[in-house]
């Protein structure tokens, strides 16, 4: 092309119909007629056939396929050239009538084509597409052009984004925005990423959780607030695990978890209909009702299960470490009953939950930001909401004593200082936040690419994600 002078195509085109606008405009036109329309398409070639003086380009655009009926007689020389002698994965722009073929097919009845961008590699085969799954995820433009599963996704994220915001903005919560670089990183136990900042001459990091920042919020007086936003944490990958994923948190004032609860039932259902237009689906191959209200057990009853026996976090560190070494499990010298009693639900029972389920009242020692149970000594009022034997949410009635908080946190410093990289740091400006006064309130945060996953039947979260981070490729 460029030793013809033609560059790599003229560029500007603007497209008056999409494919499946003019799909659905046009169903009843018959076989054989025209519509007297005129319309202006645009979109990547994905087939063509030569007969002569006929060619038949079908073009791809974000909504569908459309067929360009291209004749020599009825195109200038250079349009009918253009029509020809185009590559798979070229894009063209044309203008003409619509019609329907004798063959049924709904075209385009070319007046003028036009180059609109040149593909200089050639796609992939059409009948086998991008198998590869490394490919598929590294090179996910070409699974979006060829794939229609991987478009979906893309759609379908966009619709759970939307219905989310559309959810809390009816039940009046604002949307704040939080940073993603912090000084300290908290809100969870997890392992963050780390930067230099070089004009303020001190390490950052990439938050783990929004939460703190959200509390300050909070602290401020506004009583209804959401972010959606992007996590960073610097650990493993896997069909569950992202480095970098897309968190919903929300908090309200003069609410607590069992207010949570119906929020998170309200948030899926809602994108489920978004979606899927249900809230009962097939997911692996198995019913999946999201249907409010779900199930609501008990993390201790669930690990009972899970074992054969009752346990509780009233028994001994020993006896609860018995249990879980029966089963295989390891544990850690300085983790006491709560965190064991977490553990075995955690290997044993959660995996087994079909759900949806909220399971409910968690130990205090695995849960340093929530407020102690009402009646039960040990627990925190805290859940996590389970659907296809994975987390998809966690919330809490929210800790909001800075005296107690400030010794959790105390806790959790300790145990970093040990060795658990994982822990908490002491954030001693959150602490001060909390000593203005938090209002008691209830948080949530859920997984909005595991909530894809479900309502894509995905059974990898790399599905749910644009570009999910892999390996370095070799050779570039």
């Amino acid at each position: 092309m460029t030793s013809e002078g033609t560059g790599s195509g003229p560029g500007a085109f603007r497209p008056s119909a999409r494919a499946s606008e003019l799909i659905s405009r046009f169903e009843d036109l018959p076989e054989g007629e025209g519509s007297g329309v005129g319309e202006s398409v645009a979109g990547r070639v994905v087939a063509r056939r030569d007969s002569g003086k006929l060619v038949f380009v079908v073009l791809q655009d974000s909504t569908g396929r459309i067929q360009l009926f291209c004749s020599l007689s009825e195109l200038d020389p250079d349009s009918f050239a253009t029509a020809k002698d185009c590559d798979l994965g070229d894009w063209l722009g044309a203008q003409g009538e619509i019609i329907r073929t004798k063959r049924g097919e709904l075209s385009v009845k070319a007046r003028s084509v036009t180059l609109v961008a040149k593909a200089m590699r050639p796609l992939p085969d059409k009948w086998h597409g991008v198998t590869d799954t490394e490919t598929r995820y590294r090179q996910r433009y070409l699974d979006l052009i060829v794939n229609p599963d991987a478009r979906q996704a893309l759609e379908a994220k966009a619709k759970v984004l939307a219905s989310v915001r559309s959810t809390l903005a009816d039940r009046g919560f604002i949307e704040v925005e939080t940073p993603i670089l912090q000084p300290l990183p908290g809100g969870a136990a997890a392992k963050p990423f780390s930067a230099r900042y070089e004009a303020l001459d001190t390490e950052v990091y990439m938050r783990v959780a929004p939460e703190l920042y959200l509390k300050r919020v909070l602290v401020g007086g506004v009583e209804r607030i959401y972010e959606l936003g992007r996590c960073f944490r610097n650990e493993g990958i896997s069909t569950r695990h992202n480095p970098e994923f897309t968190m919903l948190e929300a908090y309200q004032a003069f609410a607590d978890y069992s207010d949570m609860m119906e929020l998170v039932e309200a948030i899926v259902a809602a994108a489920a209909l978004a979606v899927m237009g249900t809230t009962q689906l097939i997911y692996a191959e198995r019913e999946l009702d999201l249907t409010p209200p779900w199930d609501r057990r008990s993390l201790a009853e669930l690990a009972s299960d899970a074992v054969g026996r009752e346990l509780s976090i009233e028994m001994s560190r020993d006896e609860l470490a018995n249990v879980a070494a029966s089963h295989g499990l390891e544990v850690q010298a300085d983790w006491g009953p709560g965190k064991i009693l977490f553990h075995i639900y955690d290997k044993l029972a959660e995996g087994e939950i079909w759900g949806p389920a909220f399971v409910v009242d968690f130990p205090e020692e695995v849960s340093p930001l929530a407020r102690p149970h009402a009646d039960k000594a040990g627990l925190a009022e805290r859940f996590e909401a389970v659907c296809a034997g994975r987390e998809m949410a966690n919330a809490f009635s929210e800790l909001n004593d800075p005296v107690l908080q400030r010794e959790r946190l105390e806790a959790q410093a300790k145990k970093r200082a040990a060795g658990d990289e994982e822990a908490m740091r002491l954030d001693e400006d959150f602490l001060r936040a909390l000593e203005h006064g938090m209002p008691p309130a209830g948080g949530m945060g859920l997984g909005i690419d595991r909530l894809v996953m479900l309502l894509t039947n995905a059974s990898s979260i790399r599905e749910a994600l644009t570009f999910p981070q892999l390996r370095p490729e070799k050779g570039l």
